[in-house]
C-alpha cells in the first residue's frame, strides 16, 4: 500500500500511434484528421417547411418536381458575388444563409402514394483519397480550406428534415421517363438534364410563387425580425446624418451604416440601399448613393434588412437631413403621408389588392389638384390615377417576403387583382417625385422627392404595421430625430 497522503499510481494506456499525414496524388493530405461530424438539430424552420413540400406534392401527382437552388456568379475573375439561393428554393428548405450551399437541386420523385424528396447538395469537402481528394486544398470555389466548411449529409438531413444525396447521383436520378417539370433558369446544368416543356414548366413556378403569397406564423416571425433590424438601422443613419453632411460622398456614408446594421443583425441587406438626398430623390432606384448630403436638404432612405432566413423587410423614410423640414417641404411630405394613411386604411380582409393604391391615389390627386398642378387633361377616357403619373409614377406597394417584390410569378387573379386575405404581407409606399428640370411644377418644388413605406401583415380583422416603431407624421419625425442626436 501507499504510504499515506499519497496517491495510488494509475497506468495510463499509450496514446494511439498516428499515421503520418502525406500527399497523395491528387493534392491531399491523407491522415492526421479529427471525427468532426456534428449533430445538428432540427431547424426552426423546417417542420413549416415539410408542409409547403406536401403542398407540393399534393399539386402535381405522378409527376417529378426539380427545385434548384441556383449556384455561384463571377464577380471578376476568381472571385465570385455571395451566394444566395432562389427564394423558391428556401421556401422549400427553410434553408439558413450561413448554410446555404451552391448547386444543390430538390427533387420530389413520384411514388404510388406521394413523392419521396431527396436534397441532392455538396457534402463536405474529402479530406483523404478519391478523385475529390484535392477539393478541400485545391478548390478555390468549393474547397473548405478556401470557402469554409460545409455539412456532411446526414447533418443536411437532420438539419432540414429532408433525406440528402451527393450531387453527383443528380444525373443519374433525372434519367427516366418520368413527367418532369423542372424550375427553368436557375441552373444551367440541371436544364439540360431534361427536355423543357414550356406550360408545364411555366405553371410550376407560378405555382412556387403563389404558395409564398399567404404567410405561415414562421414567416411572419421571420419577418418581423428583419423590420425590427431595418428599425435600427434607420435609428443609425439618423445619429450618422451630421458626420455624412461634411462628406463630398455623404450618401456612401448613409449606405454604409445601414449596411454595418444589416450585416450585424441578419444575413445582410434585401436589396441595394437607396440613400437619395436632394434630387436623386426623384430616381425611384438611386443607388449609385455618390452624392453629398446637405443641411437643408431631405434624404429619401428606402432599405432593408435580410433575416439569416432570406426574409426580408423594405422601409422608407424621408428625413430633414438638418433635423426640420422647410415649409414647402412638409407641405409634400404632409400630402404623401396623408396619402399612405387612406392606403392603410384600406387594408383589410376581402379588399381588392388595388384598393390600397386607388385610395393613395386619390388623396395625392386631390391634393395636387388644389395646389394647381394637372399636367395632363382629363377627358372622360382618362383614369384618374394616370393624370398625376408624371410625378407618381409606380404602384403605391407590393407583396413582402423572400423576395423584396414577393411572388413576382404569381398570376394576376391571385395577385394584383386579387383579393387580400389574412396572411398576407405587403408594404404601402406612395410618393411624390418632382424632377429637378420639370417645368409643370413651381421652381419651389423642383428636386423634392418623397416617399413613405411600411411593411403590413393583413389579419382576420384589418392590418398590422410591422414597422410601427419608426414615426411616419412630419412631427413625429423631427421629434424622434432630435431626441437620437
Amino acid at each position: 500500500m501507499p504510504p499515506p497522503g499519497s496517491s495510488s499510481p494509475r497506468r495510463t494506456r499509450p496514446p494511439p500511434r498516428q499515421r503520418s499525414p502525406r500527399m497523395n496524388e491528387q493534392g491531399a493530405f491523407e491522415g492526421g484528421w479529427a471525427d468532426t461530424e456534428r449533430r445538428p438539430p432540427l431547424q426552426a424552420g423546417a417542420t413549416y417547411a415539410a408542409k409547403r413540400r406536401s403542398a407540393v406534392s399534393e399539386r402535381f401527382p405522378g409527376e417529378r418536381v426539380v427545385v434548384p437552388s441556383g449556384g455561384l456568379k463571377v464577380r471578376s475573375n476568381d472571385f465570385d458575388y455571395a451566394f444566395r439561393p432562389h427564394s423558391a428554393f428556401v421556401h422549400l428548405t427553410a434553408e439558413l444563409g450561413t448554410q446555404a450551399v451552391p448547386d444543390s437541386v430538390l427533387v420530389f420523385e413520384p411514388t404510388g402514394t406521394g413523392h419521396t424528396v431527396t436534397l441532392f447538395t455538396r457534402p463536405r469537402s474529402p479530406r483523404d483519397g478519391g478523385p475529390d481528394g484535392a477539393e478541400f486544398h485545391s478548390d478555390r470555389r468549393y474547397g473548405e480550406f478556401w470557402t469554409g466548411r460545409r455539412r456532411t449529409l446526414p447533418e443536411t438531413s437532420a438539419a432540414l428534415g429532408v433525406e440528402a444525396a451527393a450531387r453527383e447521383d443528380l444525373e443519374r436520378v433525372l434519367r427516366g421517363r418520368v413527367p418532369t417539370r423542372v424550375l427553368r433558369g436557375v441552373d444551367a446544368h440541371v436544364d439540360a438534364l431534361v427536355t423543357p416543356h414550356a406550360r408545364a414548366d411555366a405553371e410550376l413556378d407560378r405555382v412556387l410563387s403563389e404558395l409564398r403569397l399567404v404567410k405561415d406564423e414562421w414567416e411572419v416571425t421571420q419577418l418581423r425580425t428583419a423590420v425590427e433590424w431595418t428599425a435600427a438601422g434607420f435609428q443609425d443613419v439618423v445619429g450618422e446624418l451630421p458626420r455624412a453632411a461634411q462628406l463630398a460622398r455623404g450618401e456612401r456614408w448613409i449606405e454604409g451604416t445601414f449596411n454595418r446594421r444589416a450585416r450585424l443583425g441578419g444575413y445582410g441587406l434585401g436589396f441595394e440601399t437607396i440613400a437619395a438626398a436632394g434630387a436623386h430623390a426623384c430616381v425611384l432606384h438611386w443607388t449609385r448613393n455618390h452624392g453629398p448630403v446637405r443641411d437643408g436638404d431631405l434624404l429619401l432612405l428606402d432599405a432593408g434588412v435580410e433575416a439569416d432566413s432570406f426574409y426580408t423587410a423594405d422601409v422608407t423614410r424621408t428625413l430633414p437631413v438638418g433635423g426640420r423640414f422647410s415649409d414647402v417641404q412638409r407641405r409634400v411630405y404632409d400630402l404623401v403621408h396623408a396619402a399612405q394613411s387612406a392606403g392603410i386604411a384600406a387594408l383589410r380582409p376581402g379588399a381588392r389588392y388595388g384598393d390600397f393604391h386607388a385610395a393613395a391615389m386619390r388623396v395625392i390627386a386631390e391634393g395636387l389638384d388644389a395646389w394647381g398642378l394637372r399636367p395632363y387633361g382629363r377627358t372622360a377616357s382618362t383614369p384618374e390615377s394616370d393624370l398625376y403619373r408624371r410625378y407618381t409614377l409606380c404602384g403605391s406597394g407590393h407583396m413582402l417576403g423572400l423576395d423584396c417584390h414577393d411572388c413576382a410569378g404569381a398570376r394576376l387573379e391571385t395577385y394584383l387583382d386579387g383579393v387580400l386575405e389574412a396572411g398576407h404581407v405587403l408594404t404601402v409606399e406612395p410618393g411624390l417625385y418632382f424632377q429637378p428640370d420639370d417645368l409643370t411644377v413651381p421652381a419651389e418644388l423642383r428636386g423634392i422627392g418623397v416617399r413613405i413605406e411600411d411593411d403590413f401583415l393583413v389579419t382576420a380583422d384589418g392590418a398590422r404595421c410591422l414597422s410601427s416603431e419608426l414615426p411616419r407624421g412630419a412631427d413625429e419625425v423631427e421629434s424622434w430625430m432630435a431626441s437620437l442626436r
